[in-house]
């Protein structure tokens, strides 16, 4: 015949831990990486004077893209633009702001391969480099478009003239450096290494 089973005892006395002492021997603390100031004043200089002359090319891929505006002579020598020809006073400006921003990505991610000066120094130094750029640009619209439409001198009531394109908005500037940016905080943060790779160059 089975047995009945036997109760668990009960008590109200806490049970003892053994106390160990403390594991002598710790790990040590992993170095954070120093941000390098100093060492990269000088390339971010030189980053900043090569990117500021993209804006060589940028004015002068726009005066070629740019479209100018047909206008009709009025009475006292006032230009009226023709039909539908007002809007490519916008078209200046998105055509600029499409090359700010191709080439602002393309200078953030050529700054990125510069993998030993990698950090916000050099990211500095570009993105205030691609402004300078654009304010370059925008200052040689003038003369490139200058090259390419001449300036009506003879003009009689009924005319039809053809102007130059001109940026009526400073703001387009702020593409370019935005872009590169961008395409640099991007990177760094795909990167996921606390030093950026830079000892790896």
């Amino acid at each position: 015949m089975a047995e009945p089973p036997v109760e668990a005892q009960r008590t109200d006395t806490p049970v003892e831990v053994p106390q160990y002492a403390p594991y002598p021997f710790r790990l040590p603390p992993v170095p954070r990486p120093k941000v390098r100031v100093k060492a990269d004043i000088l390339p971010a200089v030189s980053v900043f004077s090569l990117v500021s002359l993209v804006g060589i090319p940028v004015g002068w891929l726009w005066s070629r893209l740019a479209p100018g505006q047909l206008k009709v002579v009025a009475q006292n020598g006032v230009l009226i633009p023709l039909t539908e020809e007002s809007y490519h006073r916008f078209d200046a400006i998105a055509i600029f702001v499409a090359l700010g921003l191709g080439a602002g990505l393309l200078v953030g991610v050529a700054v990125w391969f510069m993998r030993e000066r990698r950090g916000p120094v050099v990211m500095i130094g570009a993105v205030l480099g691609s402004l300078g750029a654009a304010f370059l640009a925008l200052m040689l619209t003038g003369m490139f478009t200058g090259w390419i439409f001449s300036s009506p001198t003879a003009t009689k009531l009924g005319d039809v003239v053809s102007l130059a394109p001109k940026l009526e908005s400073v703001w387009a500037v702020m593409a370019q450096p935005l872009a590169t940016a961008l395409a640099y905080g991007v990177l760094a943060a795909w990167n996921g290494m606390d030093d950026l790779g830079r000892r790896l160059g």
